[in-house]
């Protein structure tokens, strides 16, 4: 293998993400020099945040430059060292985006043990998306036992990690999902106590009836309607963690007709980037990574094969098509 594919943001997106926003490049074989480790990634990941990167308007983090590797999270392999922190065969998380093969100093490369966990988990439950969930769950909501918490996007690689870690610490959990399936899974498989599927029409009543005593933390994920609906049963002193708006995530505003609440019910709402607290991740991580490897944690994934099906996989997941976790499975 001489070279190597990545795929670059070819045009900022107008409204929806379209294939057209991306090109698929060939490039040589990096070489690999002093102090470096060259590694060939299995997974790459795809998430929401993305989509924010792709626009070039103000935001927490800077814009994905045009022409240059689309930002992601990866998993791979060491095929050359010249490290002495890493060992060909290693198995590392990294940042190399959109792209086949990653060169890196080592500073930014995270070993990781696949003996009890899969490779691809630490994209996902023992990774960002497994930490937003910790960070969000632990640091803002801070339920107690009997408390009912409510998540968005349940079935996702938060919401998901959100409702079970929630459970395991005595909460009442309450799920929002798109489509009967996906609210079976929350139930059936996660151990939610319910799920509302918020395309079946009566997303208000439905949640009142599988919330009656009300709200006491949200993990919001969606925002919009379903977010609106969750304020709308929220108990005094509810405090929500604020991870995504992907209801806003193509430019459009998002109104809110519960507003009055945050006061009347003396709310609590902090919006957080999990990058800002690198501090905690080690602690974090190593309890995800406990319960993952105790089968106390589980988690579902959609795999996407091959790099040239990322745009189209990465369109999927804006749009909720996607089931768990999405990847893109590259070698």
């Amino acid at each position: 293998m001489n070279t190597y594919q990545r795929i670059v943001l070819a045009a900022r997106p107008k409204g929806e993400v379209q294939p057209e926003n991306f090109r698929l490049e060939s490039l040589p074989l990096p070489s690999c020099g002093e102090g470096e480790v060259l590694v060939r990634n299995q997974f790459l990941s795809l998430d929401p945040y993305m989509r924010g990167r792709m626009s070039d308007a103000k935001s927490y983090a800077a814009p994905q430059p045009l022409d240059e590797t689309m930002i992601g999270g990866t998993v791979g392999q060491v095929i050359e060292s010249r490290n002495p922190r890493f060992a060909v065969g290693d198995t590392v998380v990294g940042m190399f985006g959109w792209s086949e093969i990653g060169l890196s100093d080592g500073a930014l490369l995270r070993k990781v043990d696949t003996t009890h966990i899969p490779a691809s988990a630490y994209l996902g439950a023992v990774g960002m998306p497994g930490m937003t969930a910790w960070y969000g769950l632990n640091h803002i909501m801070k339920p107690k036992a009997g408390e009912t918490v409510a998540v968005s996007a349940a079935s996702g690689a938060v919401g998901s990690v959100v409702g079970q870690l929630a459970k395991l610490q005595g909460c009442r959990v309450v799920g929002i999902a798109g489509g009967k399936e996906k609210c079976d899974y929350v139930v059936n498989e996660l151990g939610f106590d319910g799920c509302v599927d918020y395309k079946a029409g009566n997303l208000r009543a439905d949640l009142k009836a599988a919330a009656p005593d009300g709200i006491d933390a949200i993990f919001e994920n969606v925002g919009g309607e379903v977010f609106d609906a969750a304020l709308g049963r929220t108990n005094a002193f509810a405090r929500i963690a604020l991870c995504g708006m992907i209801a806003g995530y193509n430019g459009e505003d998002i109104p809110l007709k519960n507003a009055r609440l945050l006061l009347t019910n003396r709310l609590l709402v902090q919006g957080f980037i999990v990058t800002e607290h690198m501090e905690l991740w080690p602690q974090g991580l190593k309890e995800l990574g406990q319960l993952v490897a105790a089968g106390k944690l589980k988690f579902r994934e959609s795999v996407a094969e091959g790099l040239a099906a990322a745009p189209d996989a990465f369109i999927g997941l804006l749009k909720g098509r996607n089931f768990g976790k999405q990847l893109v499975r590259l070698s």
